[in-house]
């Protein structure tokens, strides 16, 4: 069967190759792929920044942001042949860690875990996979492909529970949210904030293009500039860019027991003066909480279903900017300046 495989750590190995059929021991459920969504963790496994092949193989499946397509389950697993499905991106380390034996592998203390698409697995971006029912999600036939959307929105759905957790440590009625970034992520951290009846602000550096119309498509309000220009005070922040000025800057500006959730990931190599001190003395005195969110487990792939059929479907239609067919595959992962989110279709 096809598939997008790279070998990992080795640049400019990405290629649509064969791949011998998914094994039995993945699991009883066979699953069709439909779409892959392509993300910045494909374009650096792509450019060999990192990425794990499955032991004993030189090359790894692509694939985390998947739709799939239900061909076979055993009775009893509560899938049946045409039910739309996503897979689960992280599998627990068999040792395992405190978090992992209940189900919180997306916090695992010690490593040992694997990712589908990018650590010792191969992902979704094949034409067939074998899984297991617990790690099998469904979504709404209503959403039909663009369920596709559901593992970014586990990431800020995770984001968004640990948000409100840290909240609840004191009378918390929080108003004002601040999303750094418009890119899908961002997005859909904002529409979250938008069903939780919440101001959204988000900010940018795009002043053309589809970003900022998905904003204010929300009810929301977009900025560009800098973060001090946006006026805002924000209870919670969501920064998702991983620019790390921006970093710093978000924890000036928020407002007294103020939340900020980090789910970008910030480049090496980049060093930037601060004021430590006066950093610690602001967190300290206004009772603030920084804390960095990645991956998610099975309930944030559950209420990120559940936002999702909520959702607007002709907005998250347009988050999908740009759809490649699988005979097309270079085109999904060469980014274009009006990109949003760019799915790979099988």
């Amino acid at each position: 069967m096809r598939a997008v495989t790279v070998v990992p750590l080795k640049a400019n190995t990405v290629d649509l190759t064969e791949l011998p059929e998914p094994p039995q021991e993945d699991g009883p459920v066979l699953v069709k792929t439909r779409a892959i969504g392509v993300c910045g963790t494909d374009i650096e496994i792509i450019a060999g920044d990192y990425g794990w092949a499955p032991p004993g193989e030189e090359r790894l499946a692509l694939g985390h942001e998947s739709l799939g397509e239900v061909l076979e389950a055993p009775d009893g697993s509560g899938f049946a042949p045409g039910d739309l499905v996503v897979g689960i991106v992280r599998r627990p380390d068999p040792e395992p860690c405190i978090n992992c034996a209940v189900g919180e592998w997306d916090m695992c203390r010690n490593g040992n875990y694997t990712e589908w698409g990018i650590k010792q697995h191969h992902g979704y971006a094949r034409e067939r996979y074998r899984i297991t029912p617990d790690f099998l999600v469904k979504v709404a036939p209503a959403l039909g492909d663009l369920g596709v959307l559901l593992e970014p929105t586990t990431v800020v759905t995770k984001a968004w529970d640990h948000i409100g957790r840290i909240g609840a440590r004191a009378k918390w009625a929080p108003h004002t949210v601040l999303v750094t970034g418009a890119g899908p992520i961002g997005l859909l951290a904002a529409l979250l904030g938008v069903q939780r009846g919440l101001d959204v602000h988000v900010l940018d550096q795009v002043t053309t293009g589809p970003k900022p119309d998905l904003v204010a498509a929300l009810g929301a309000t977009y900025h560009h500039g800098d973060l001090a220009s946006t006026g805002c005070v924000p209870d919670v922040v969501l920064e998702c860019t991983g620019v790390g000025q921006l970093v710093f800057d978000a924890m000036d500006v928020m407002a007294p027991n103020g939340v900020l959730c980090l789910t970008g990931v910030s480049s090496k190599g980049r060093s930037l003066g601060i004021d430590a001190g006066e950093l610690n003395r602001h967190m300290v005195l206004e009772n603030d909480v920084v804390f960095g969110s990645v991956n998610a487990n099975r309930s944030h792939y559950e209420a990120g279903a559940e936002a999702l059929a909520k959702a607007d479907p002709a907005w998250l239609g347009r988050v999908i900017s740009r759809r490649a067919p699988l005979e097309s595959w270079k085109d999904a992962y060469q980014r274009q300046p009006d990109d949003v989110k760019v799915v790979l279709e099988f």
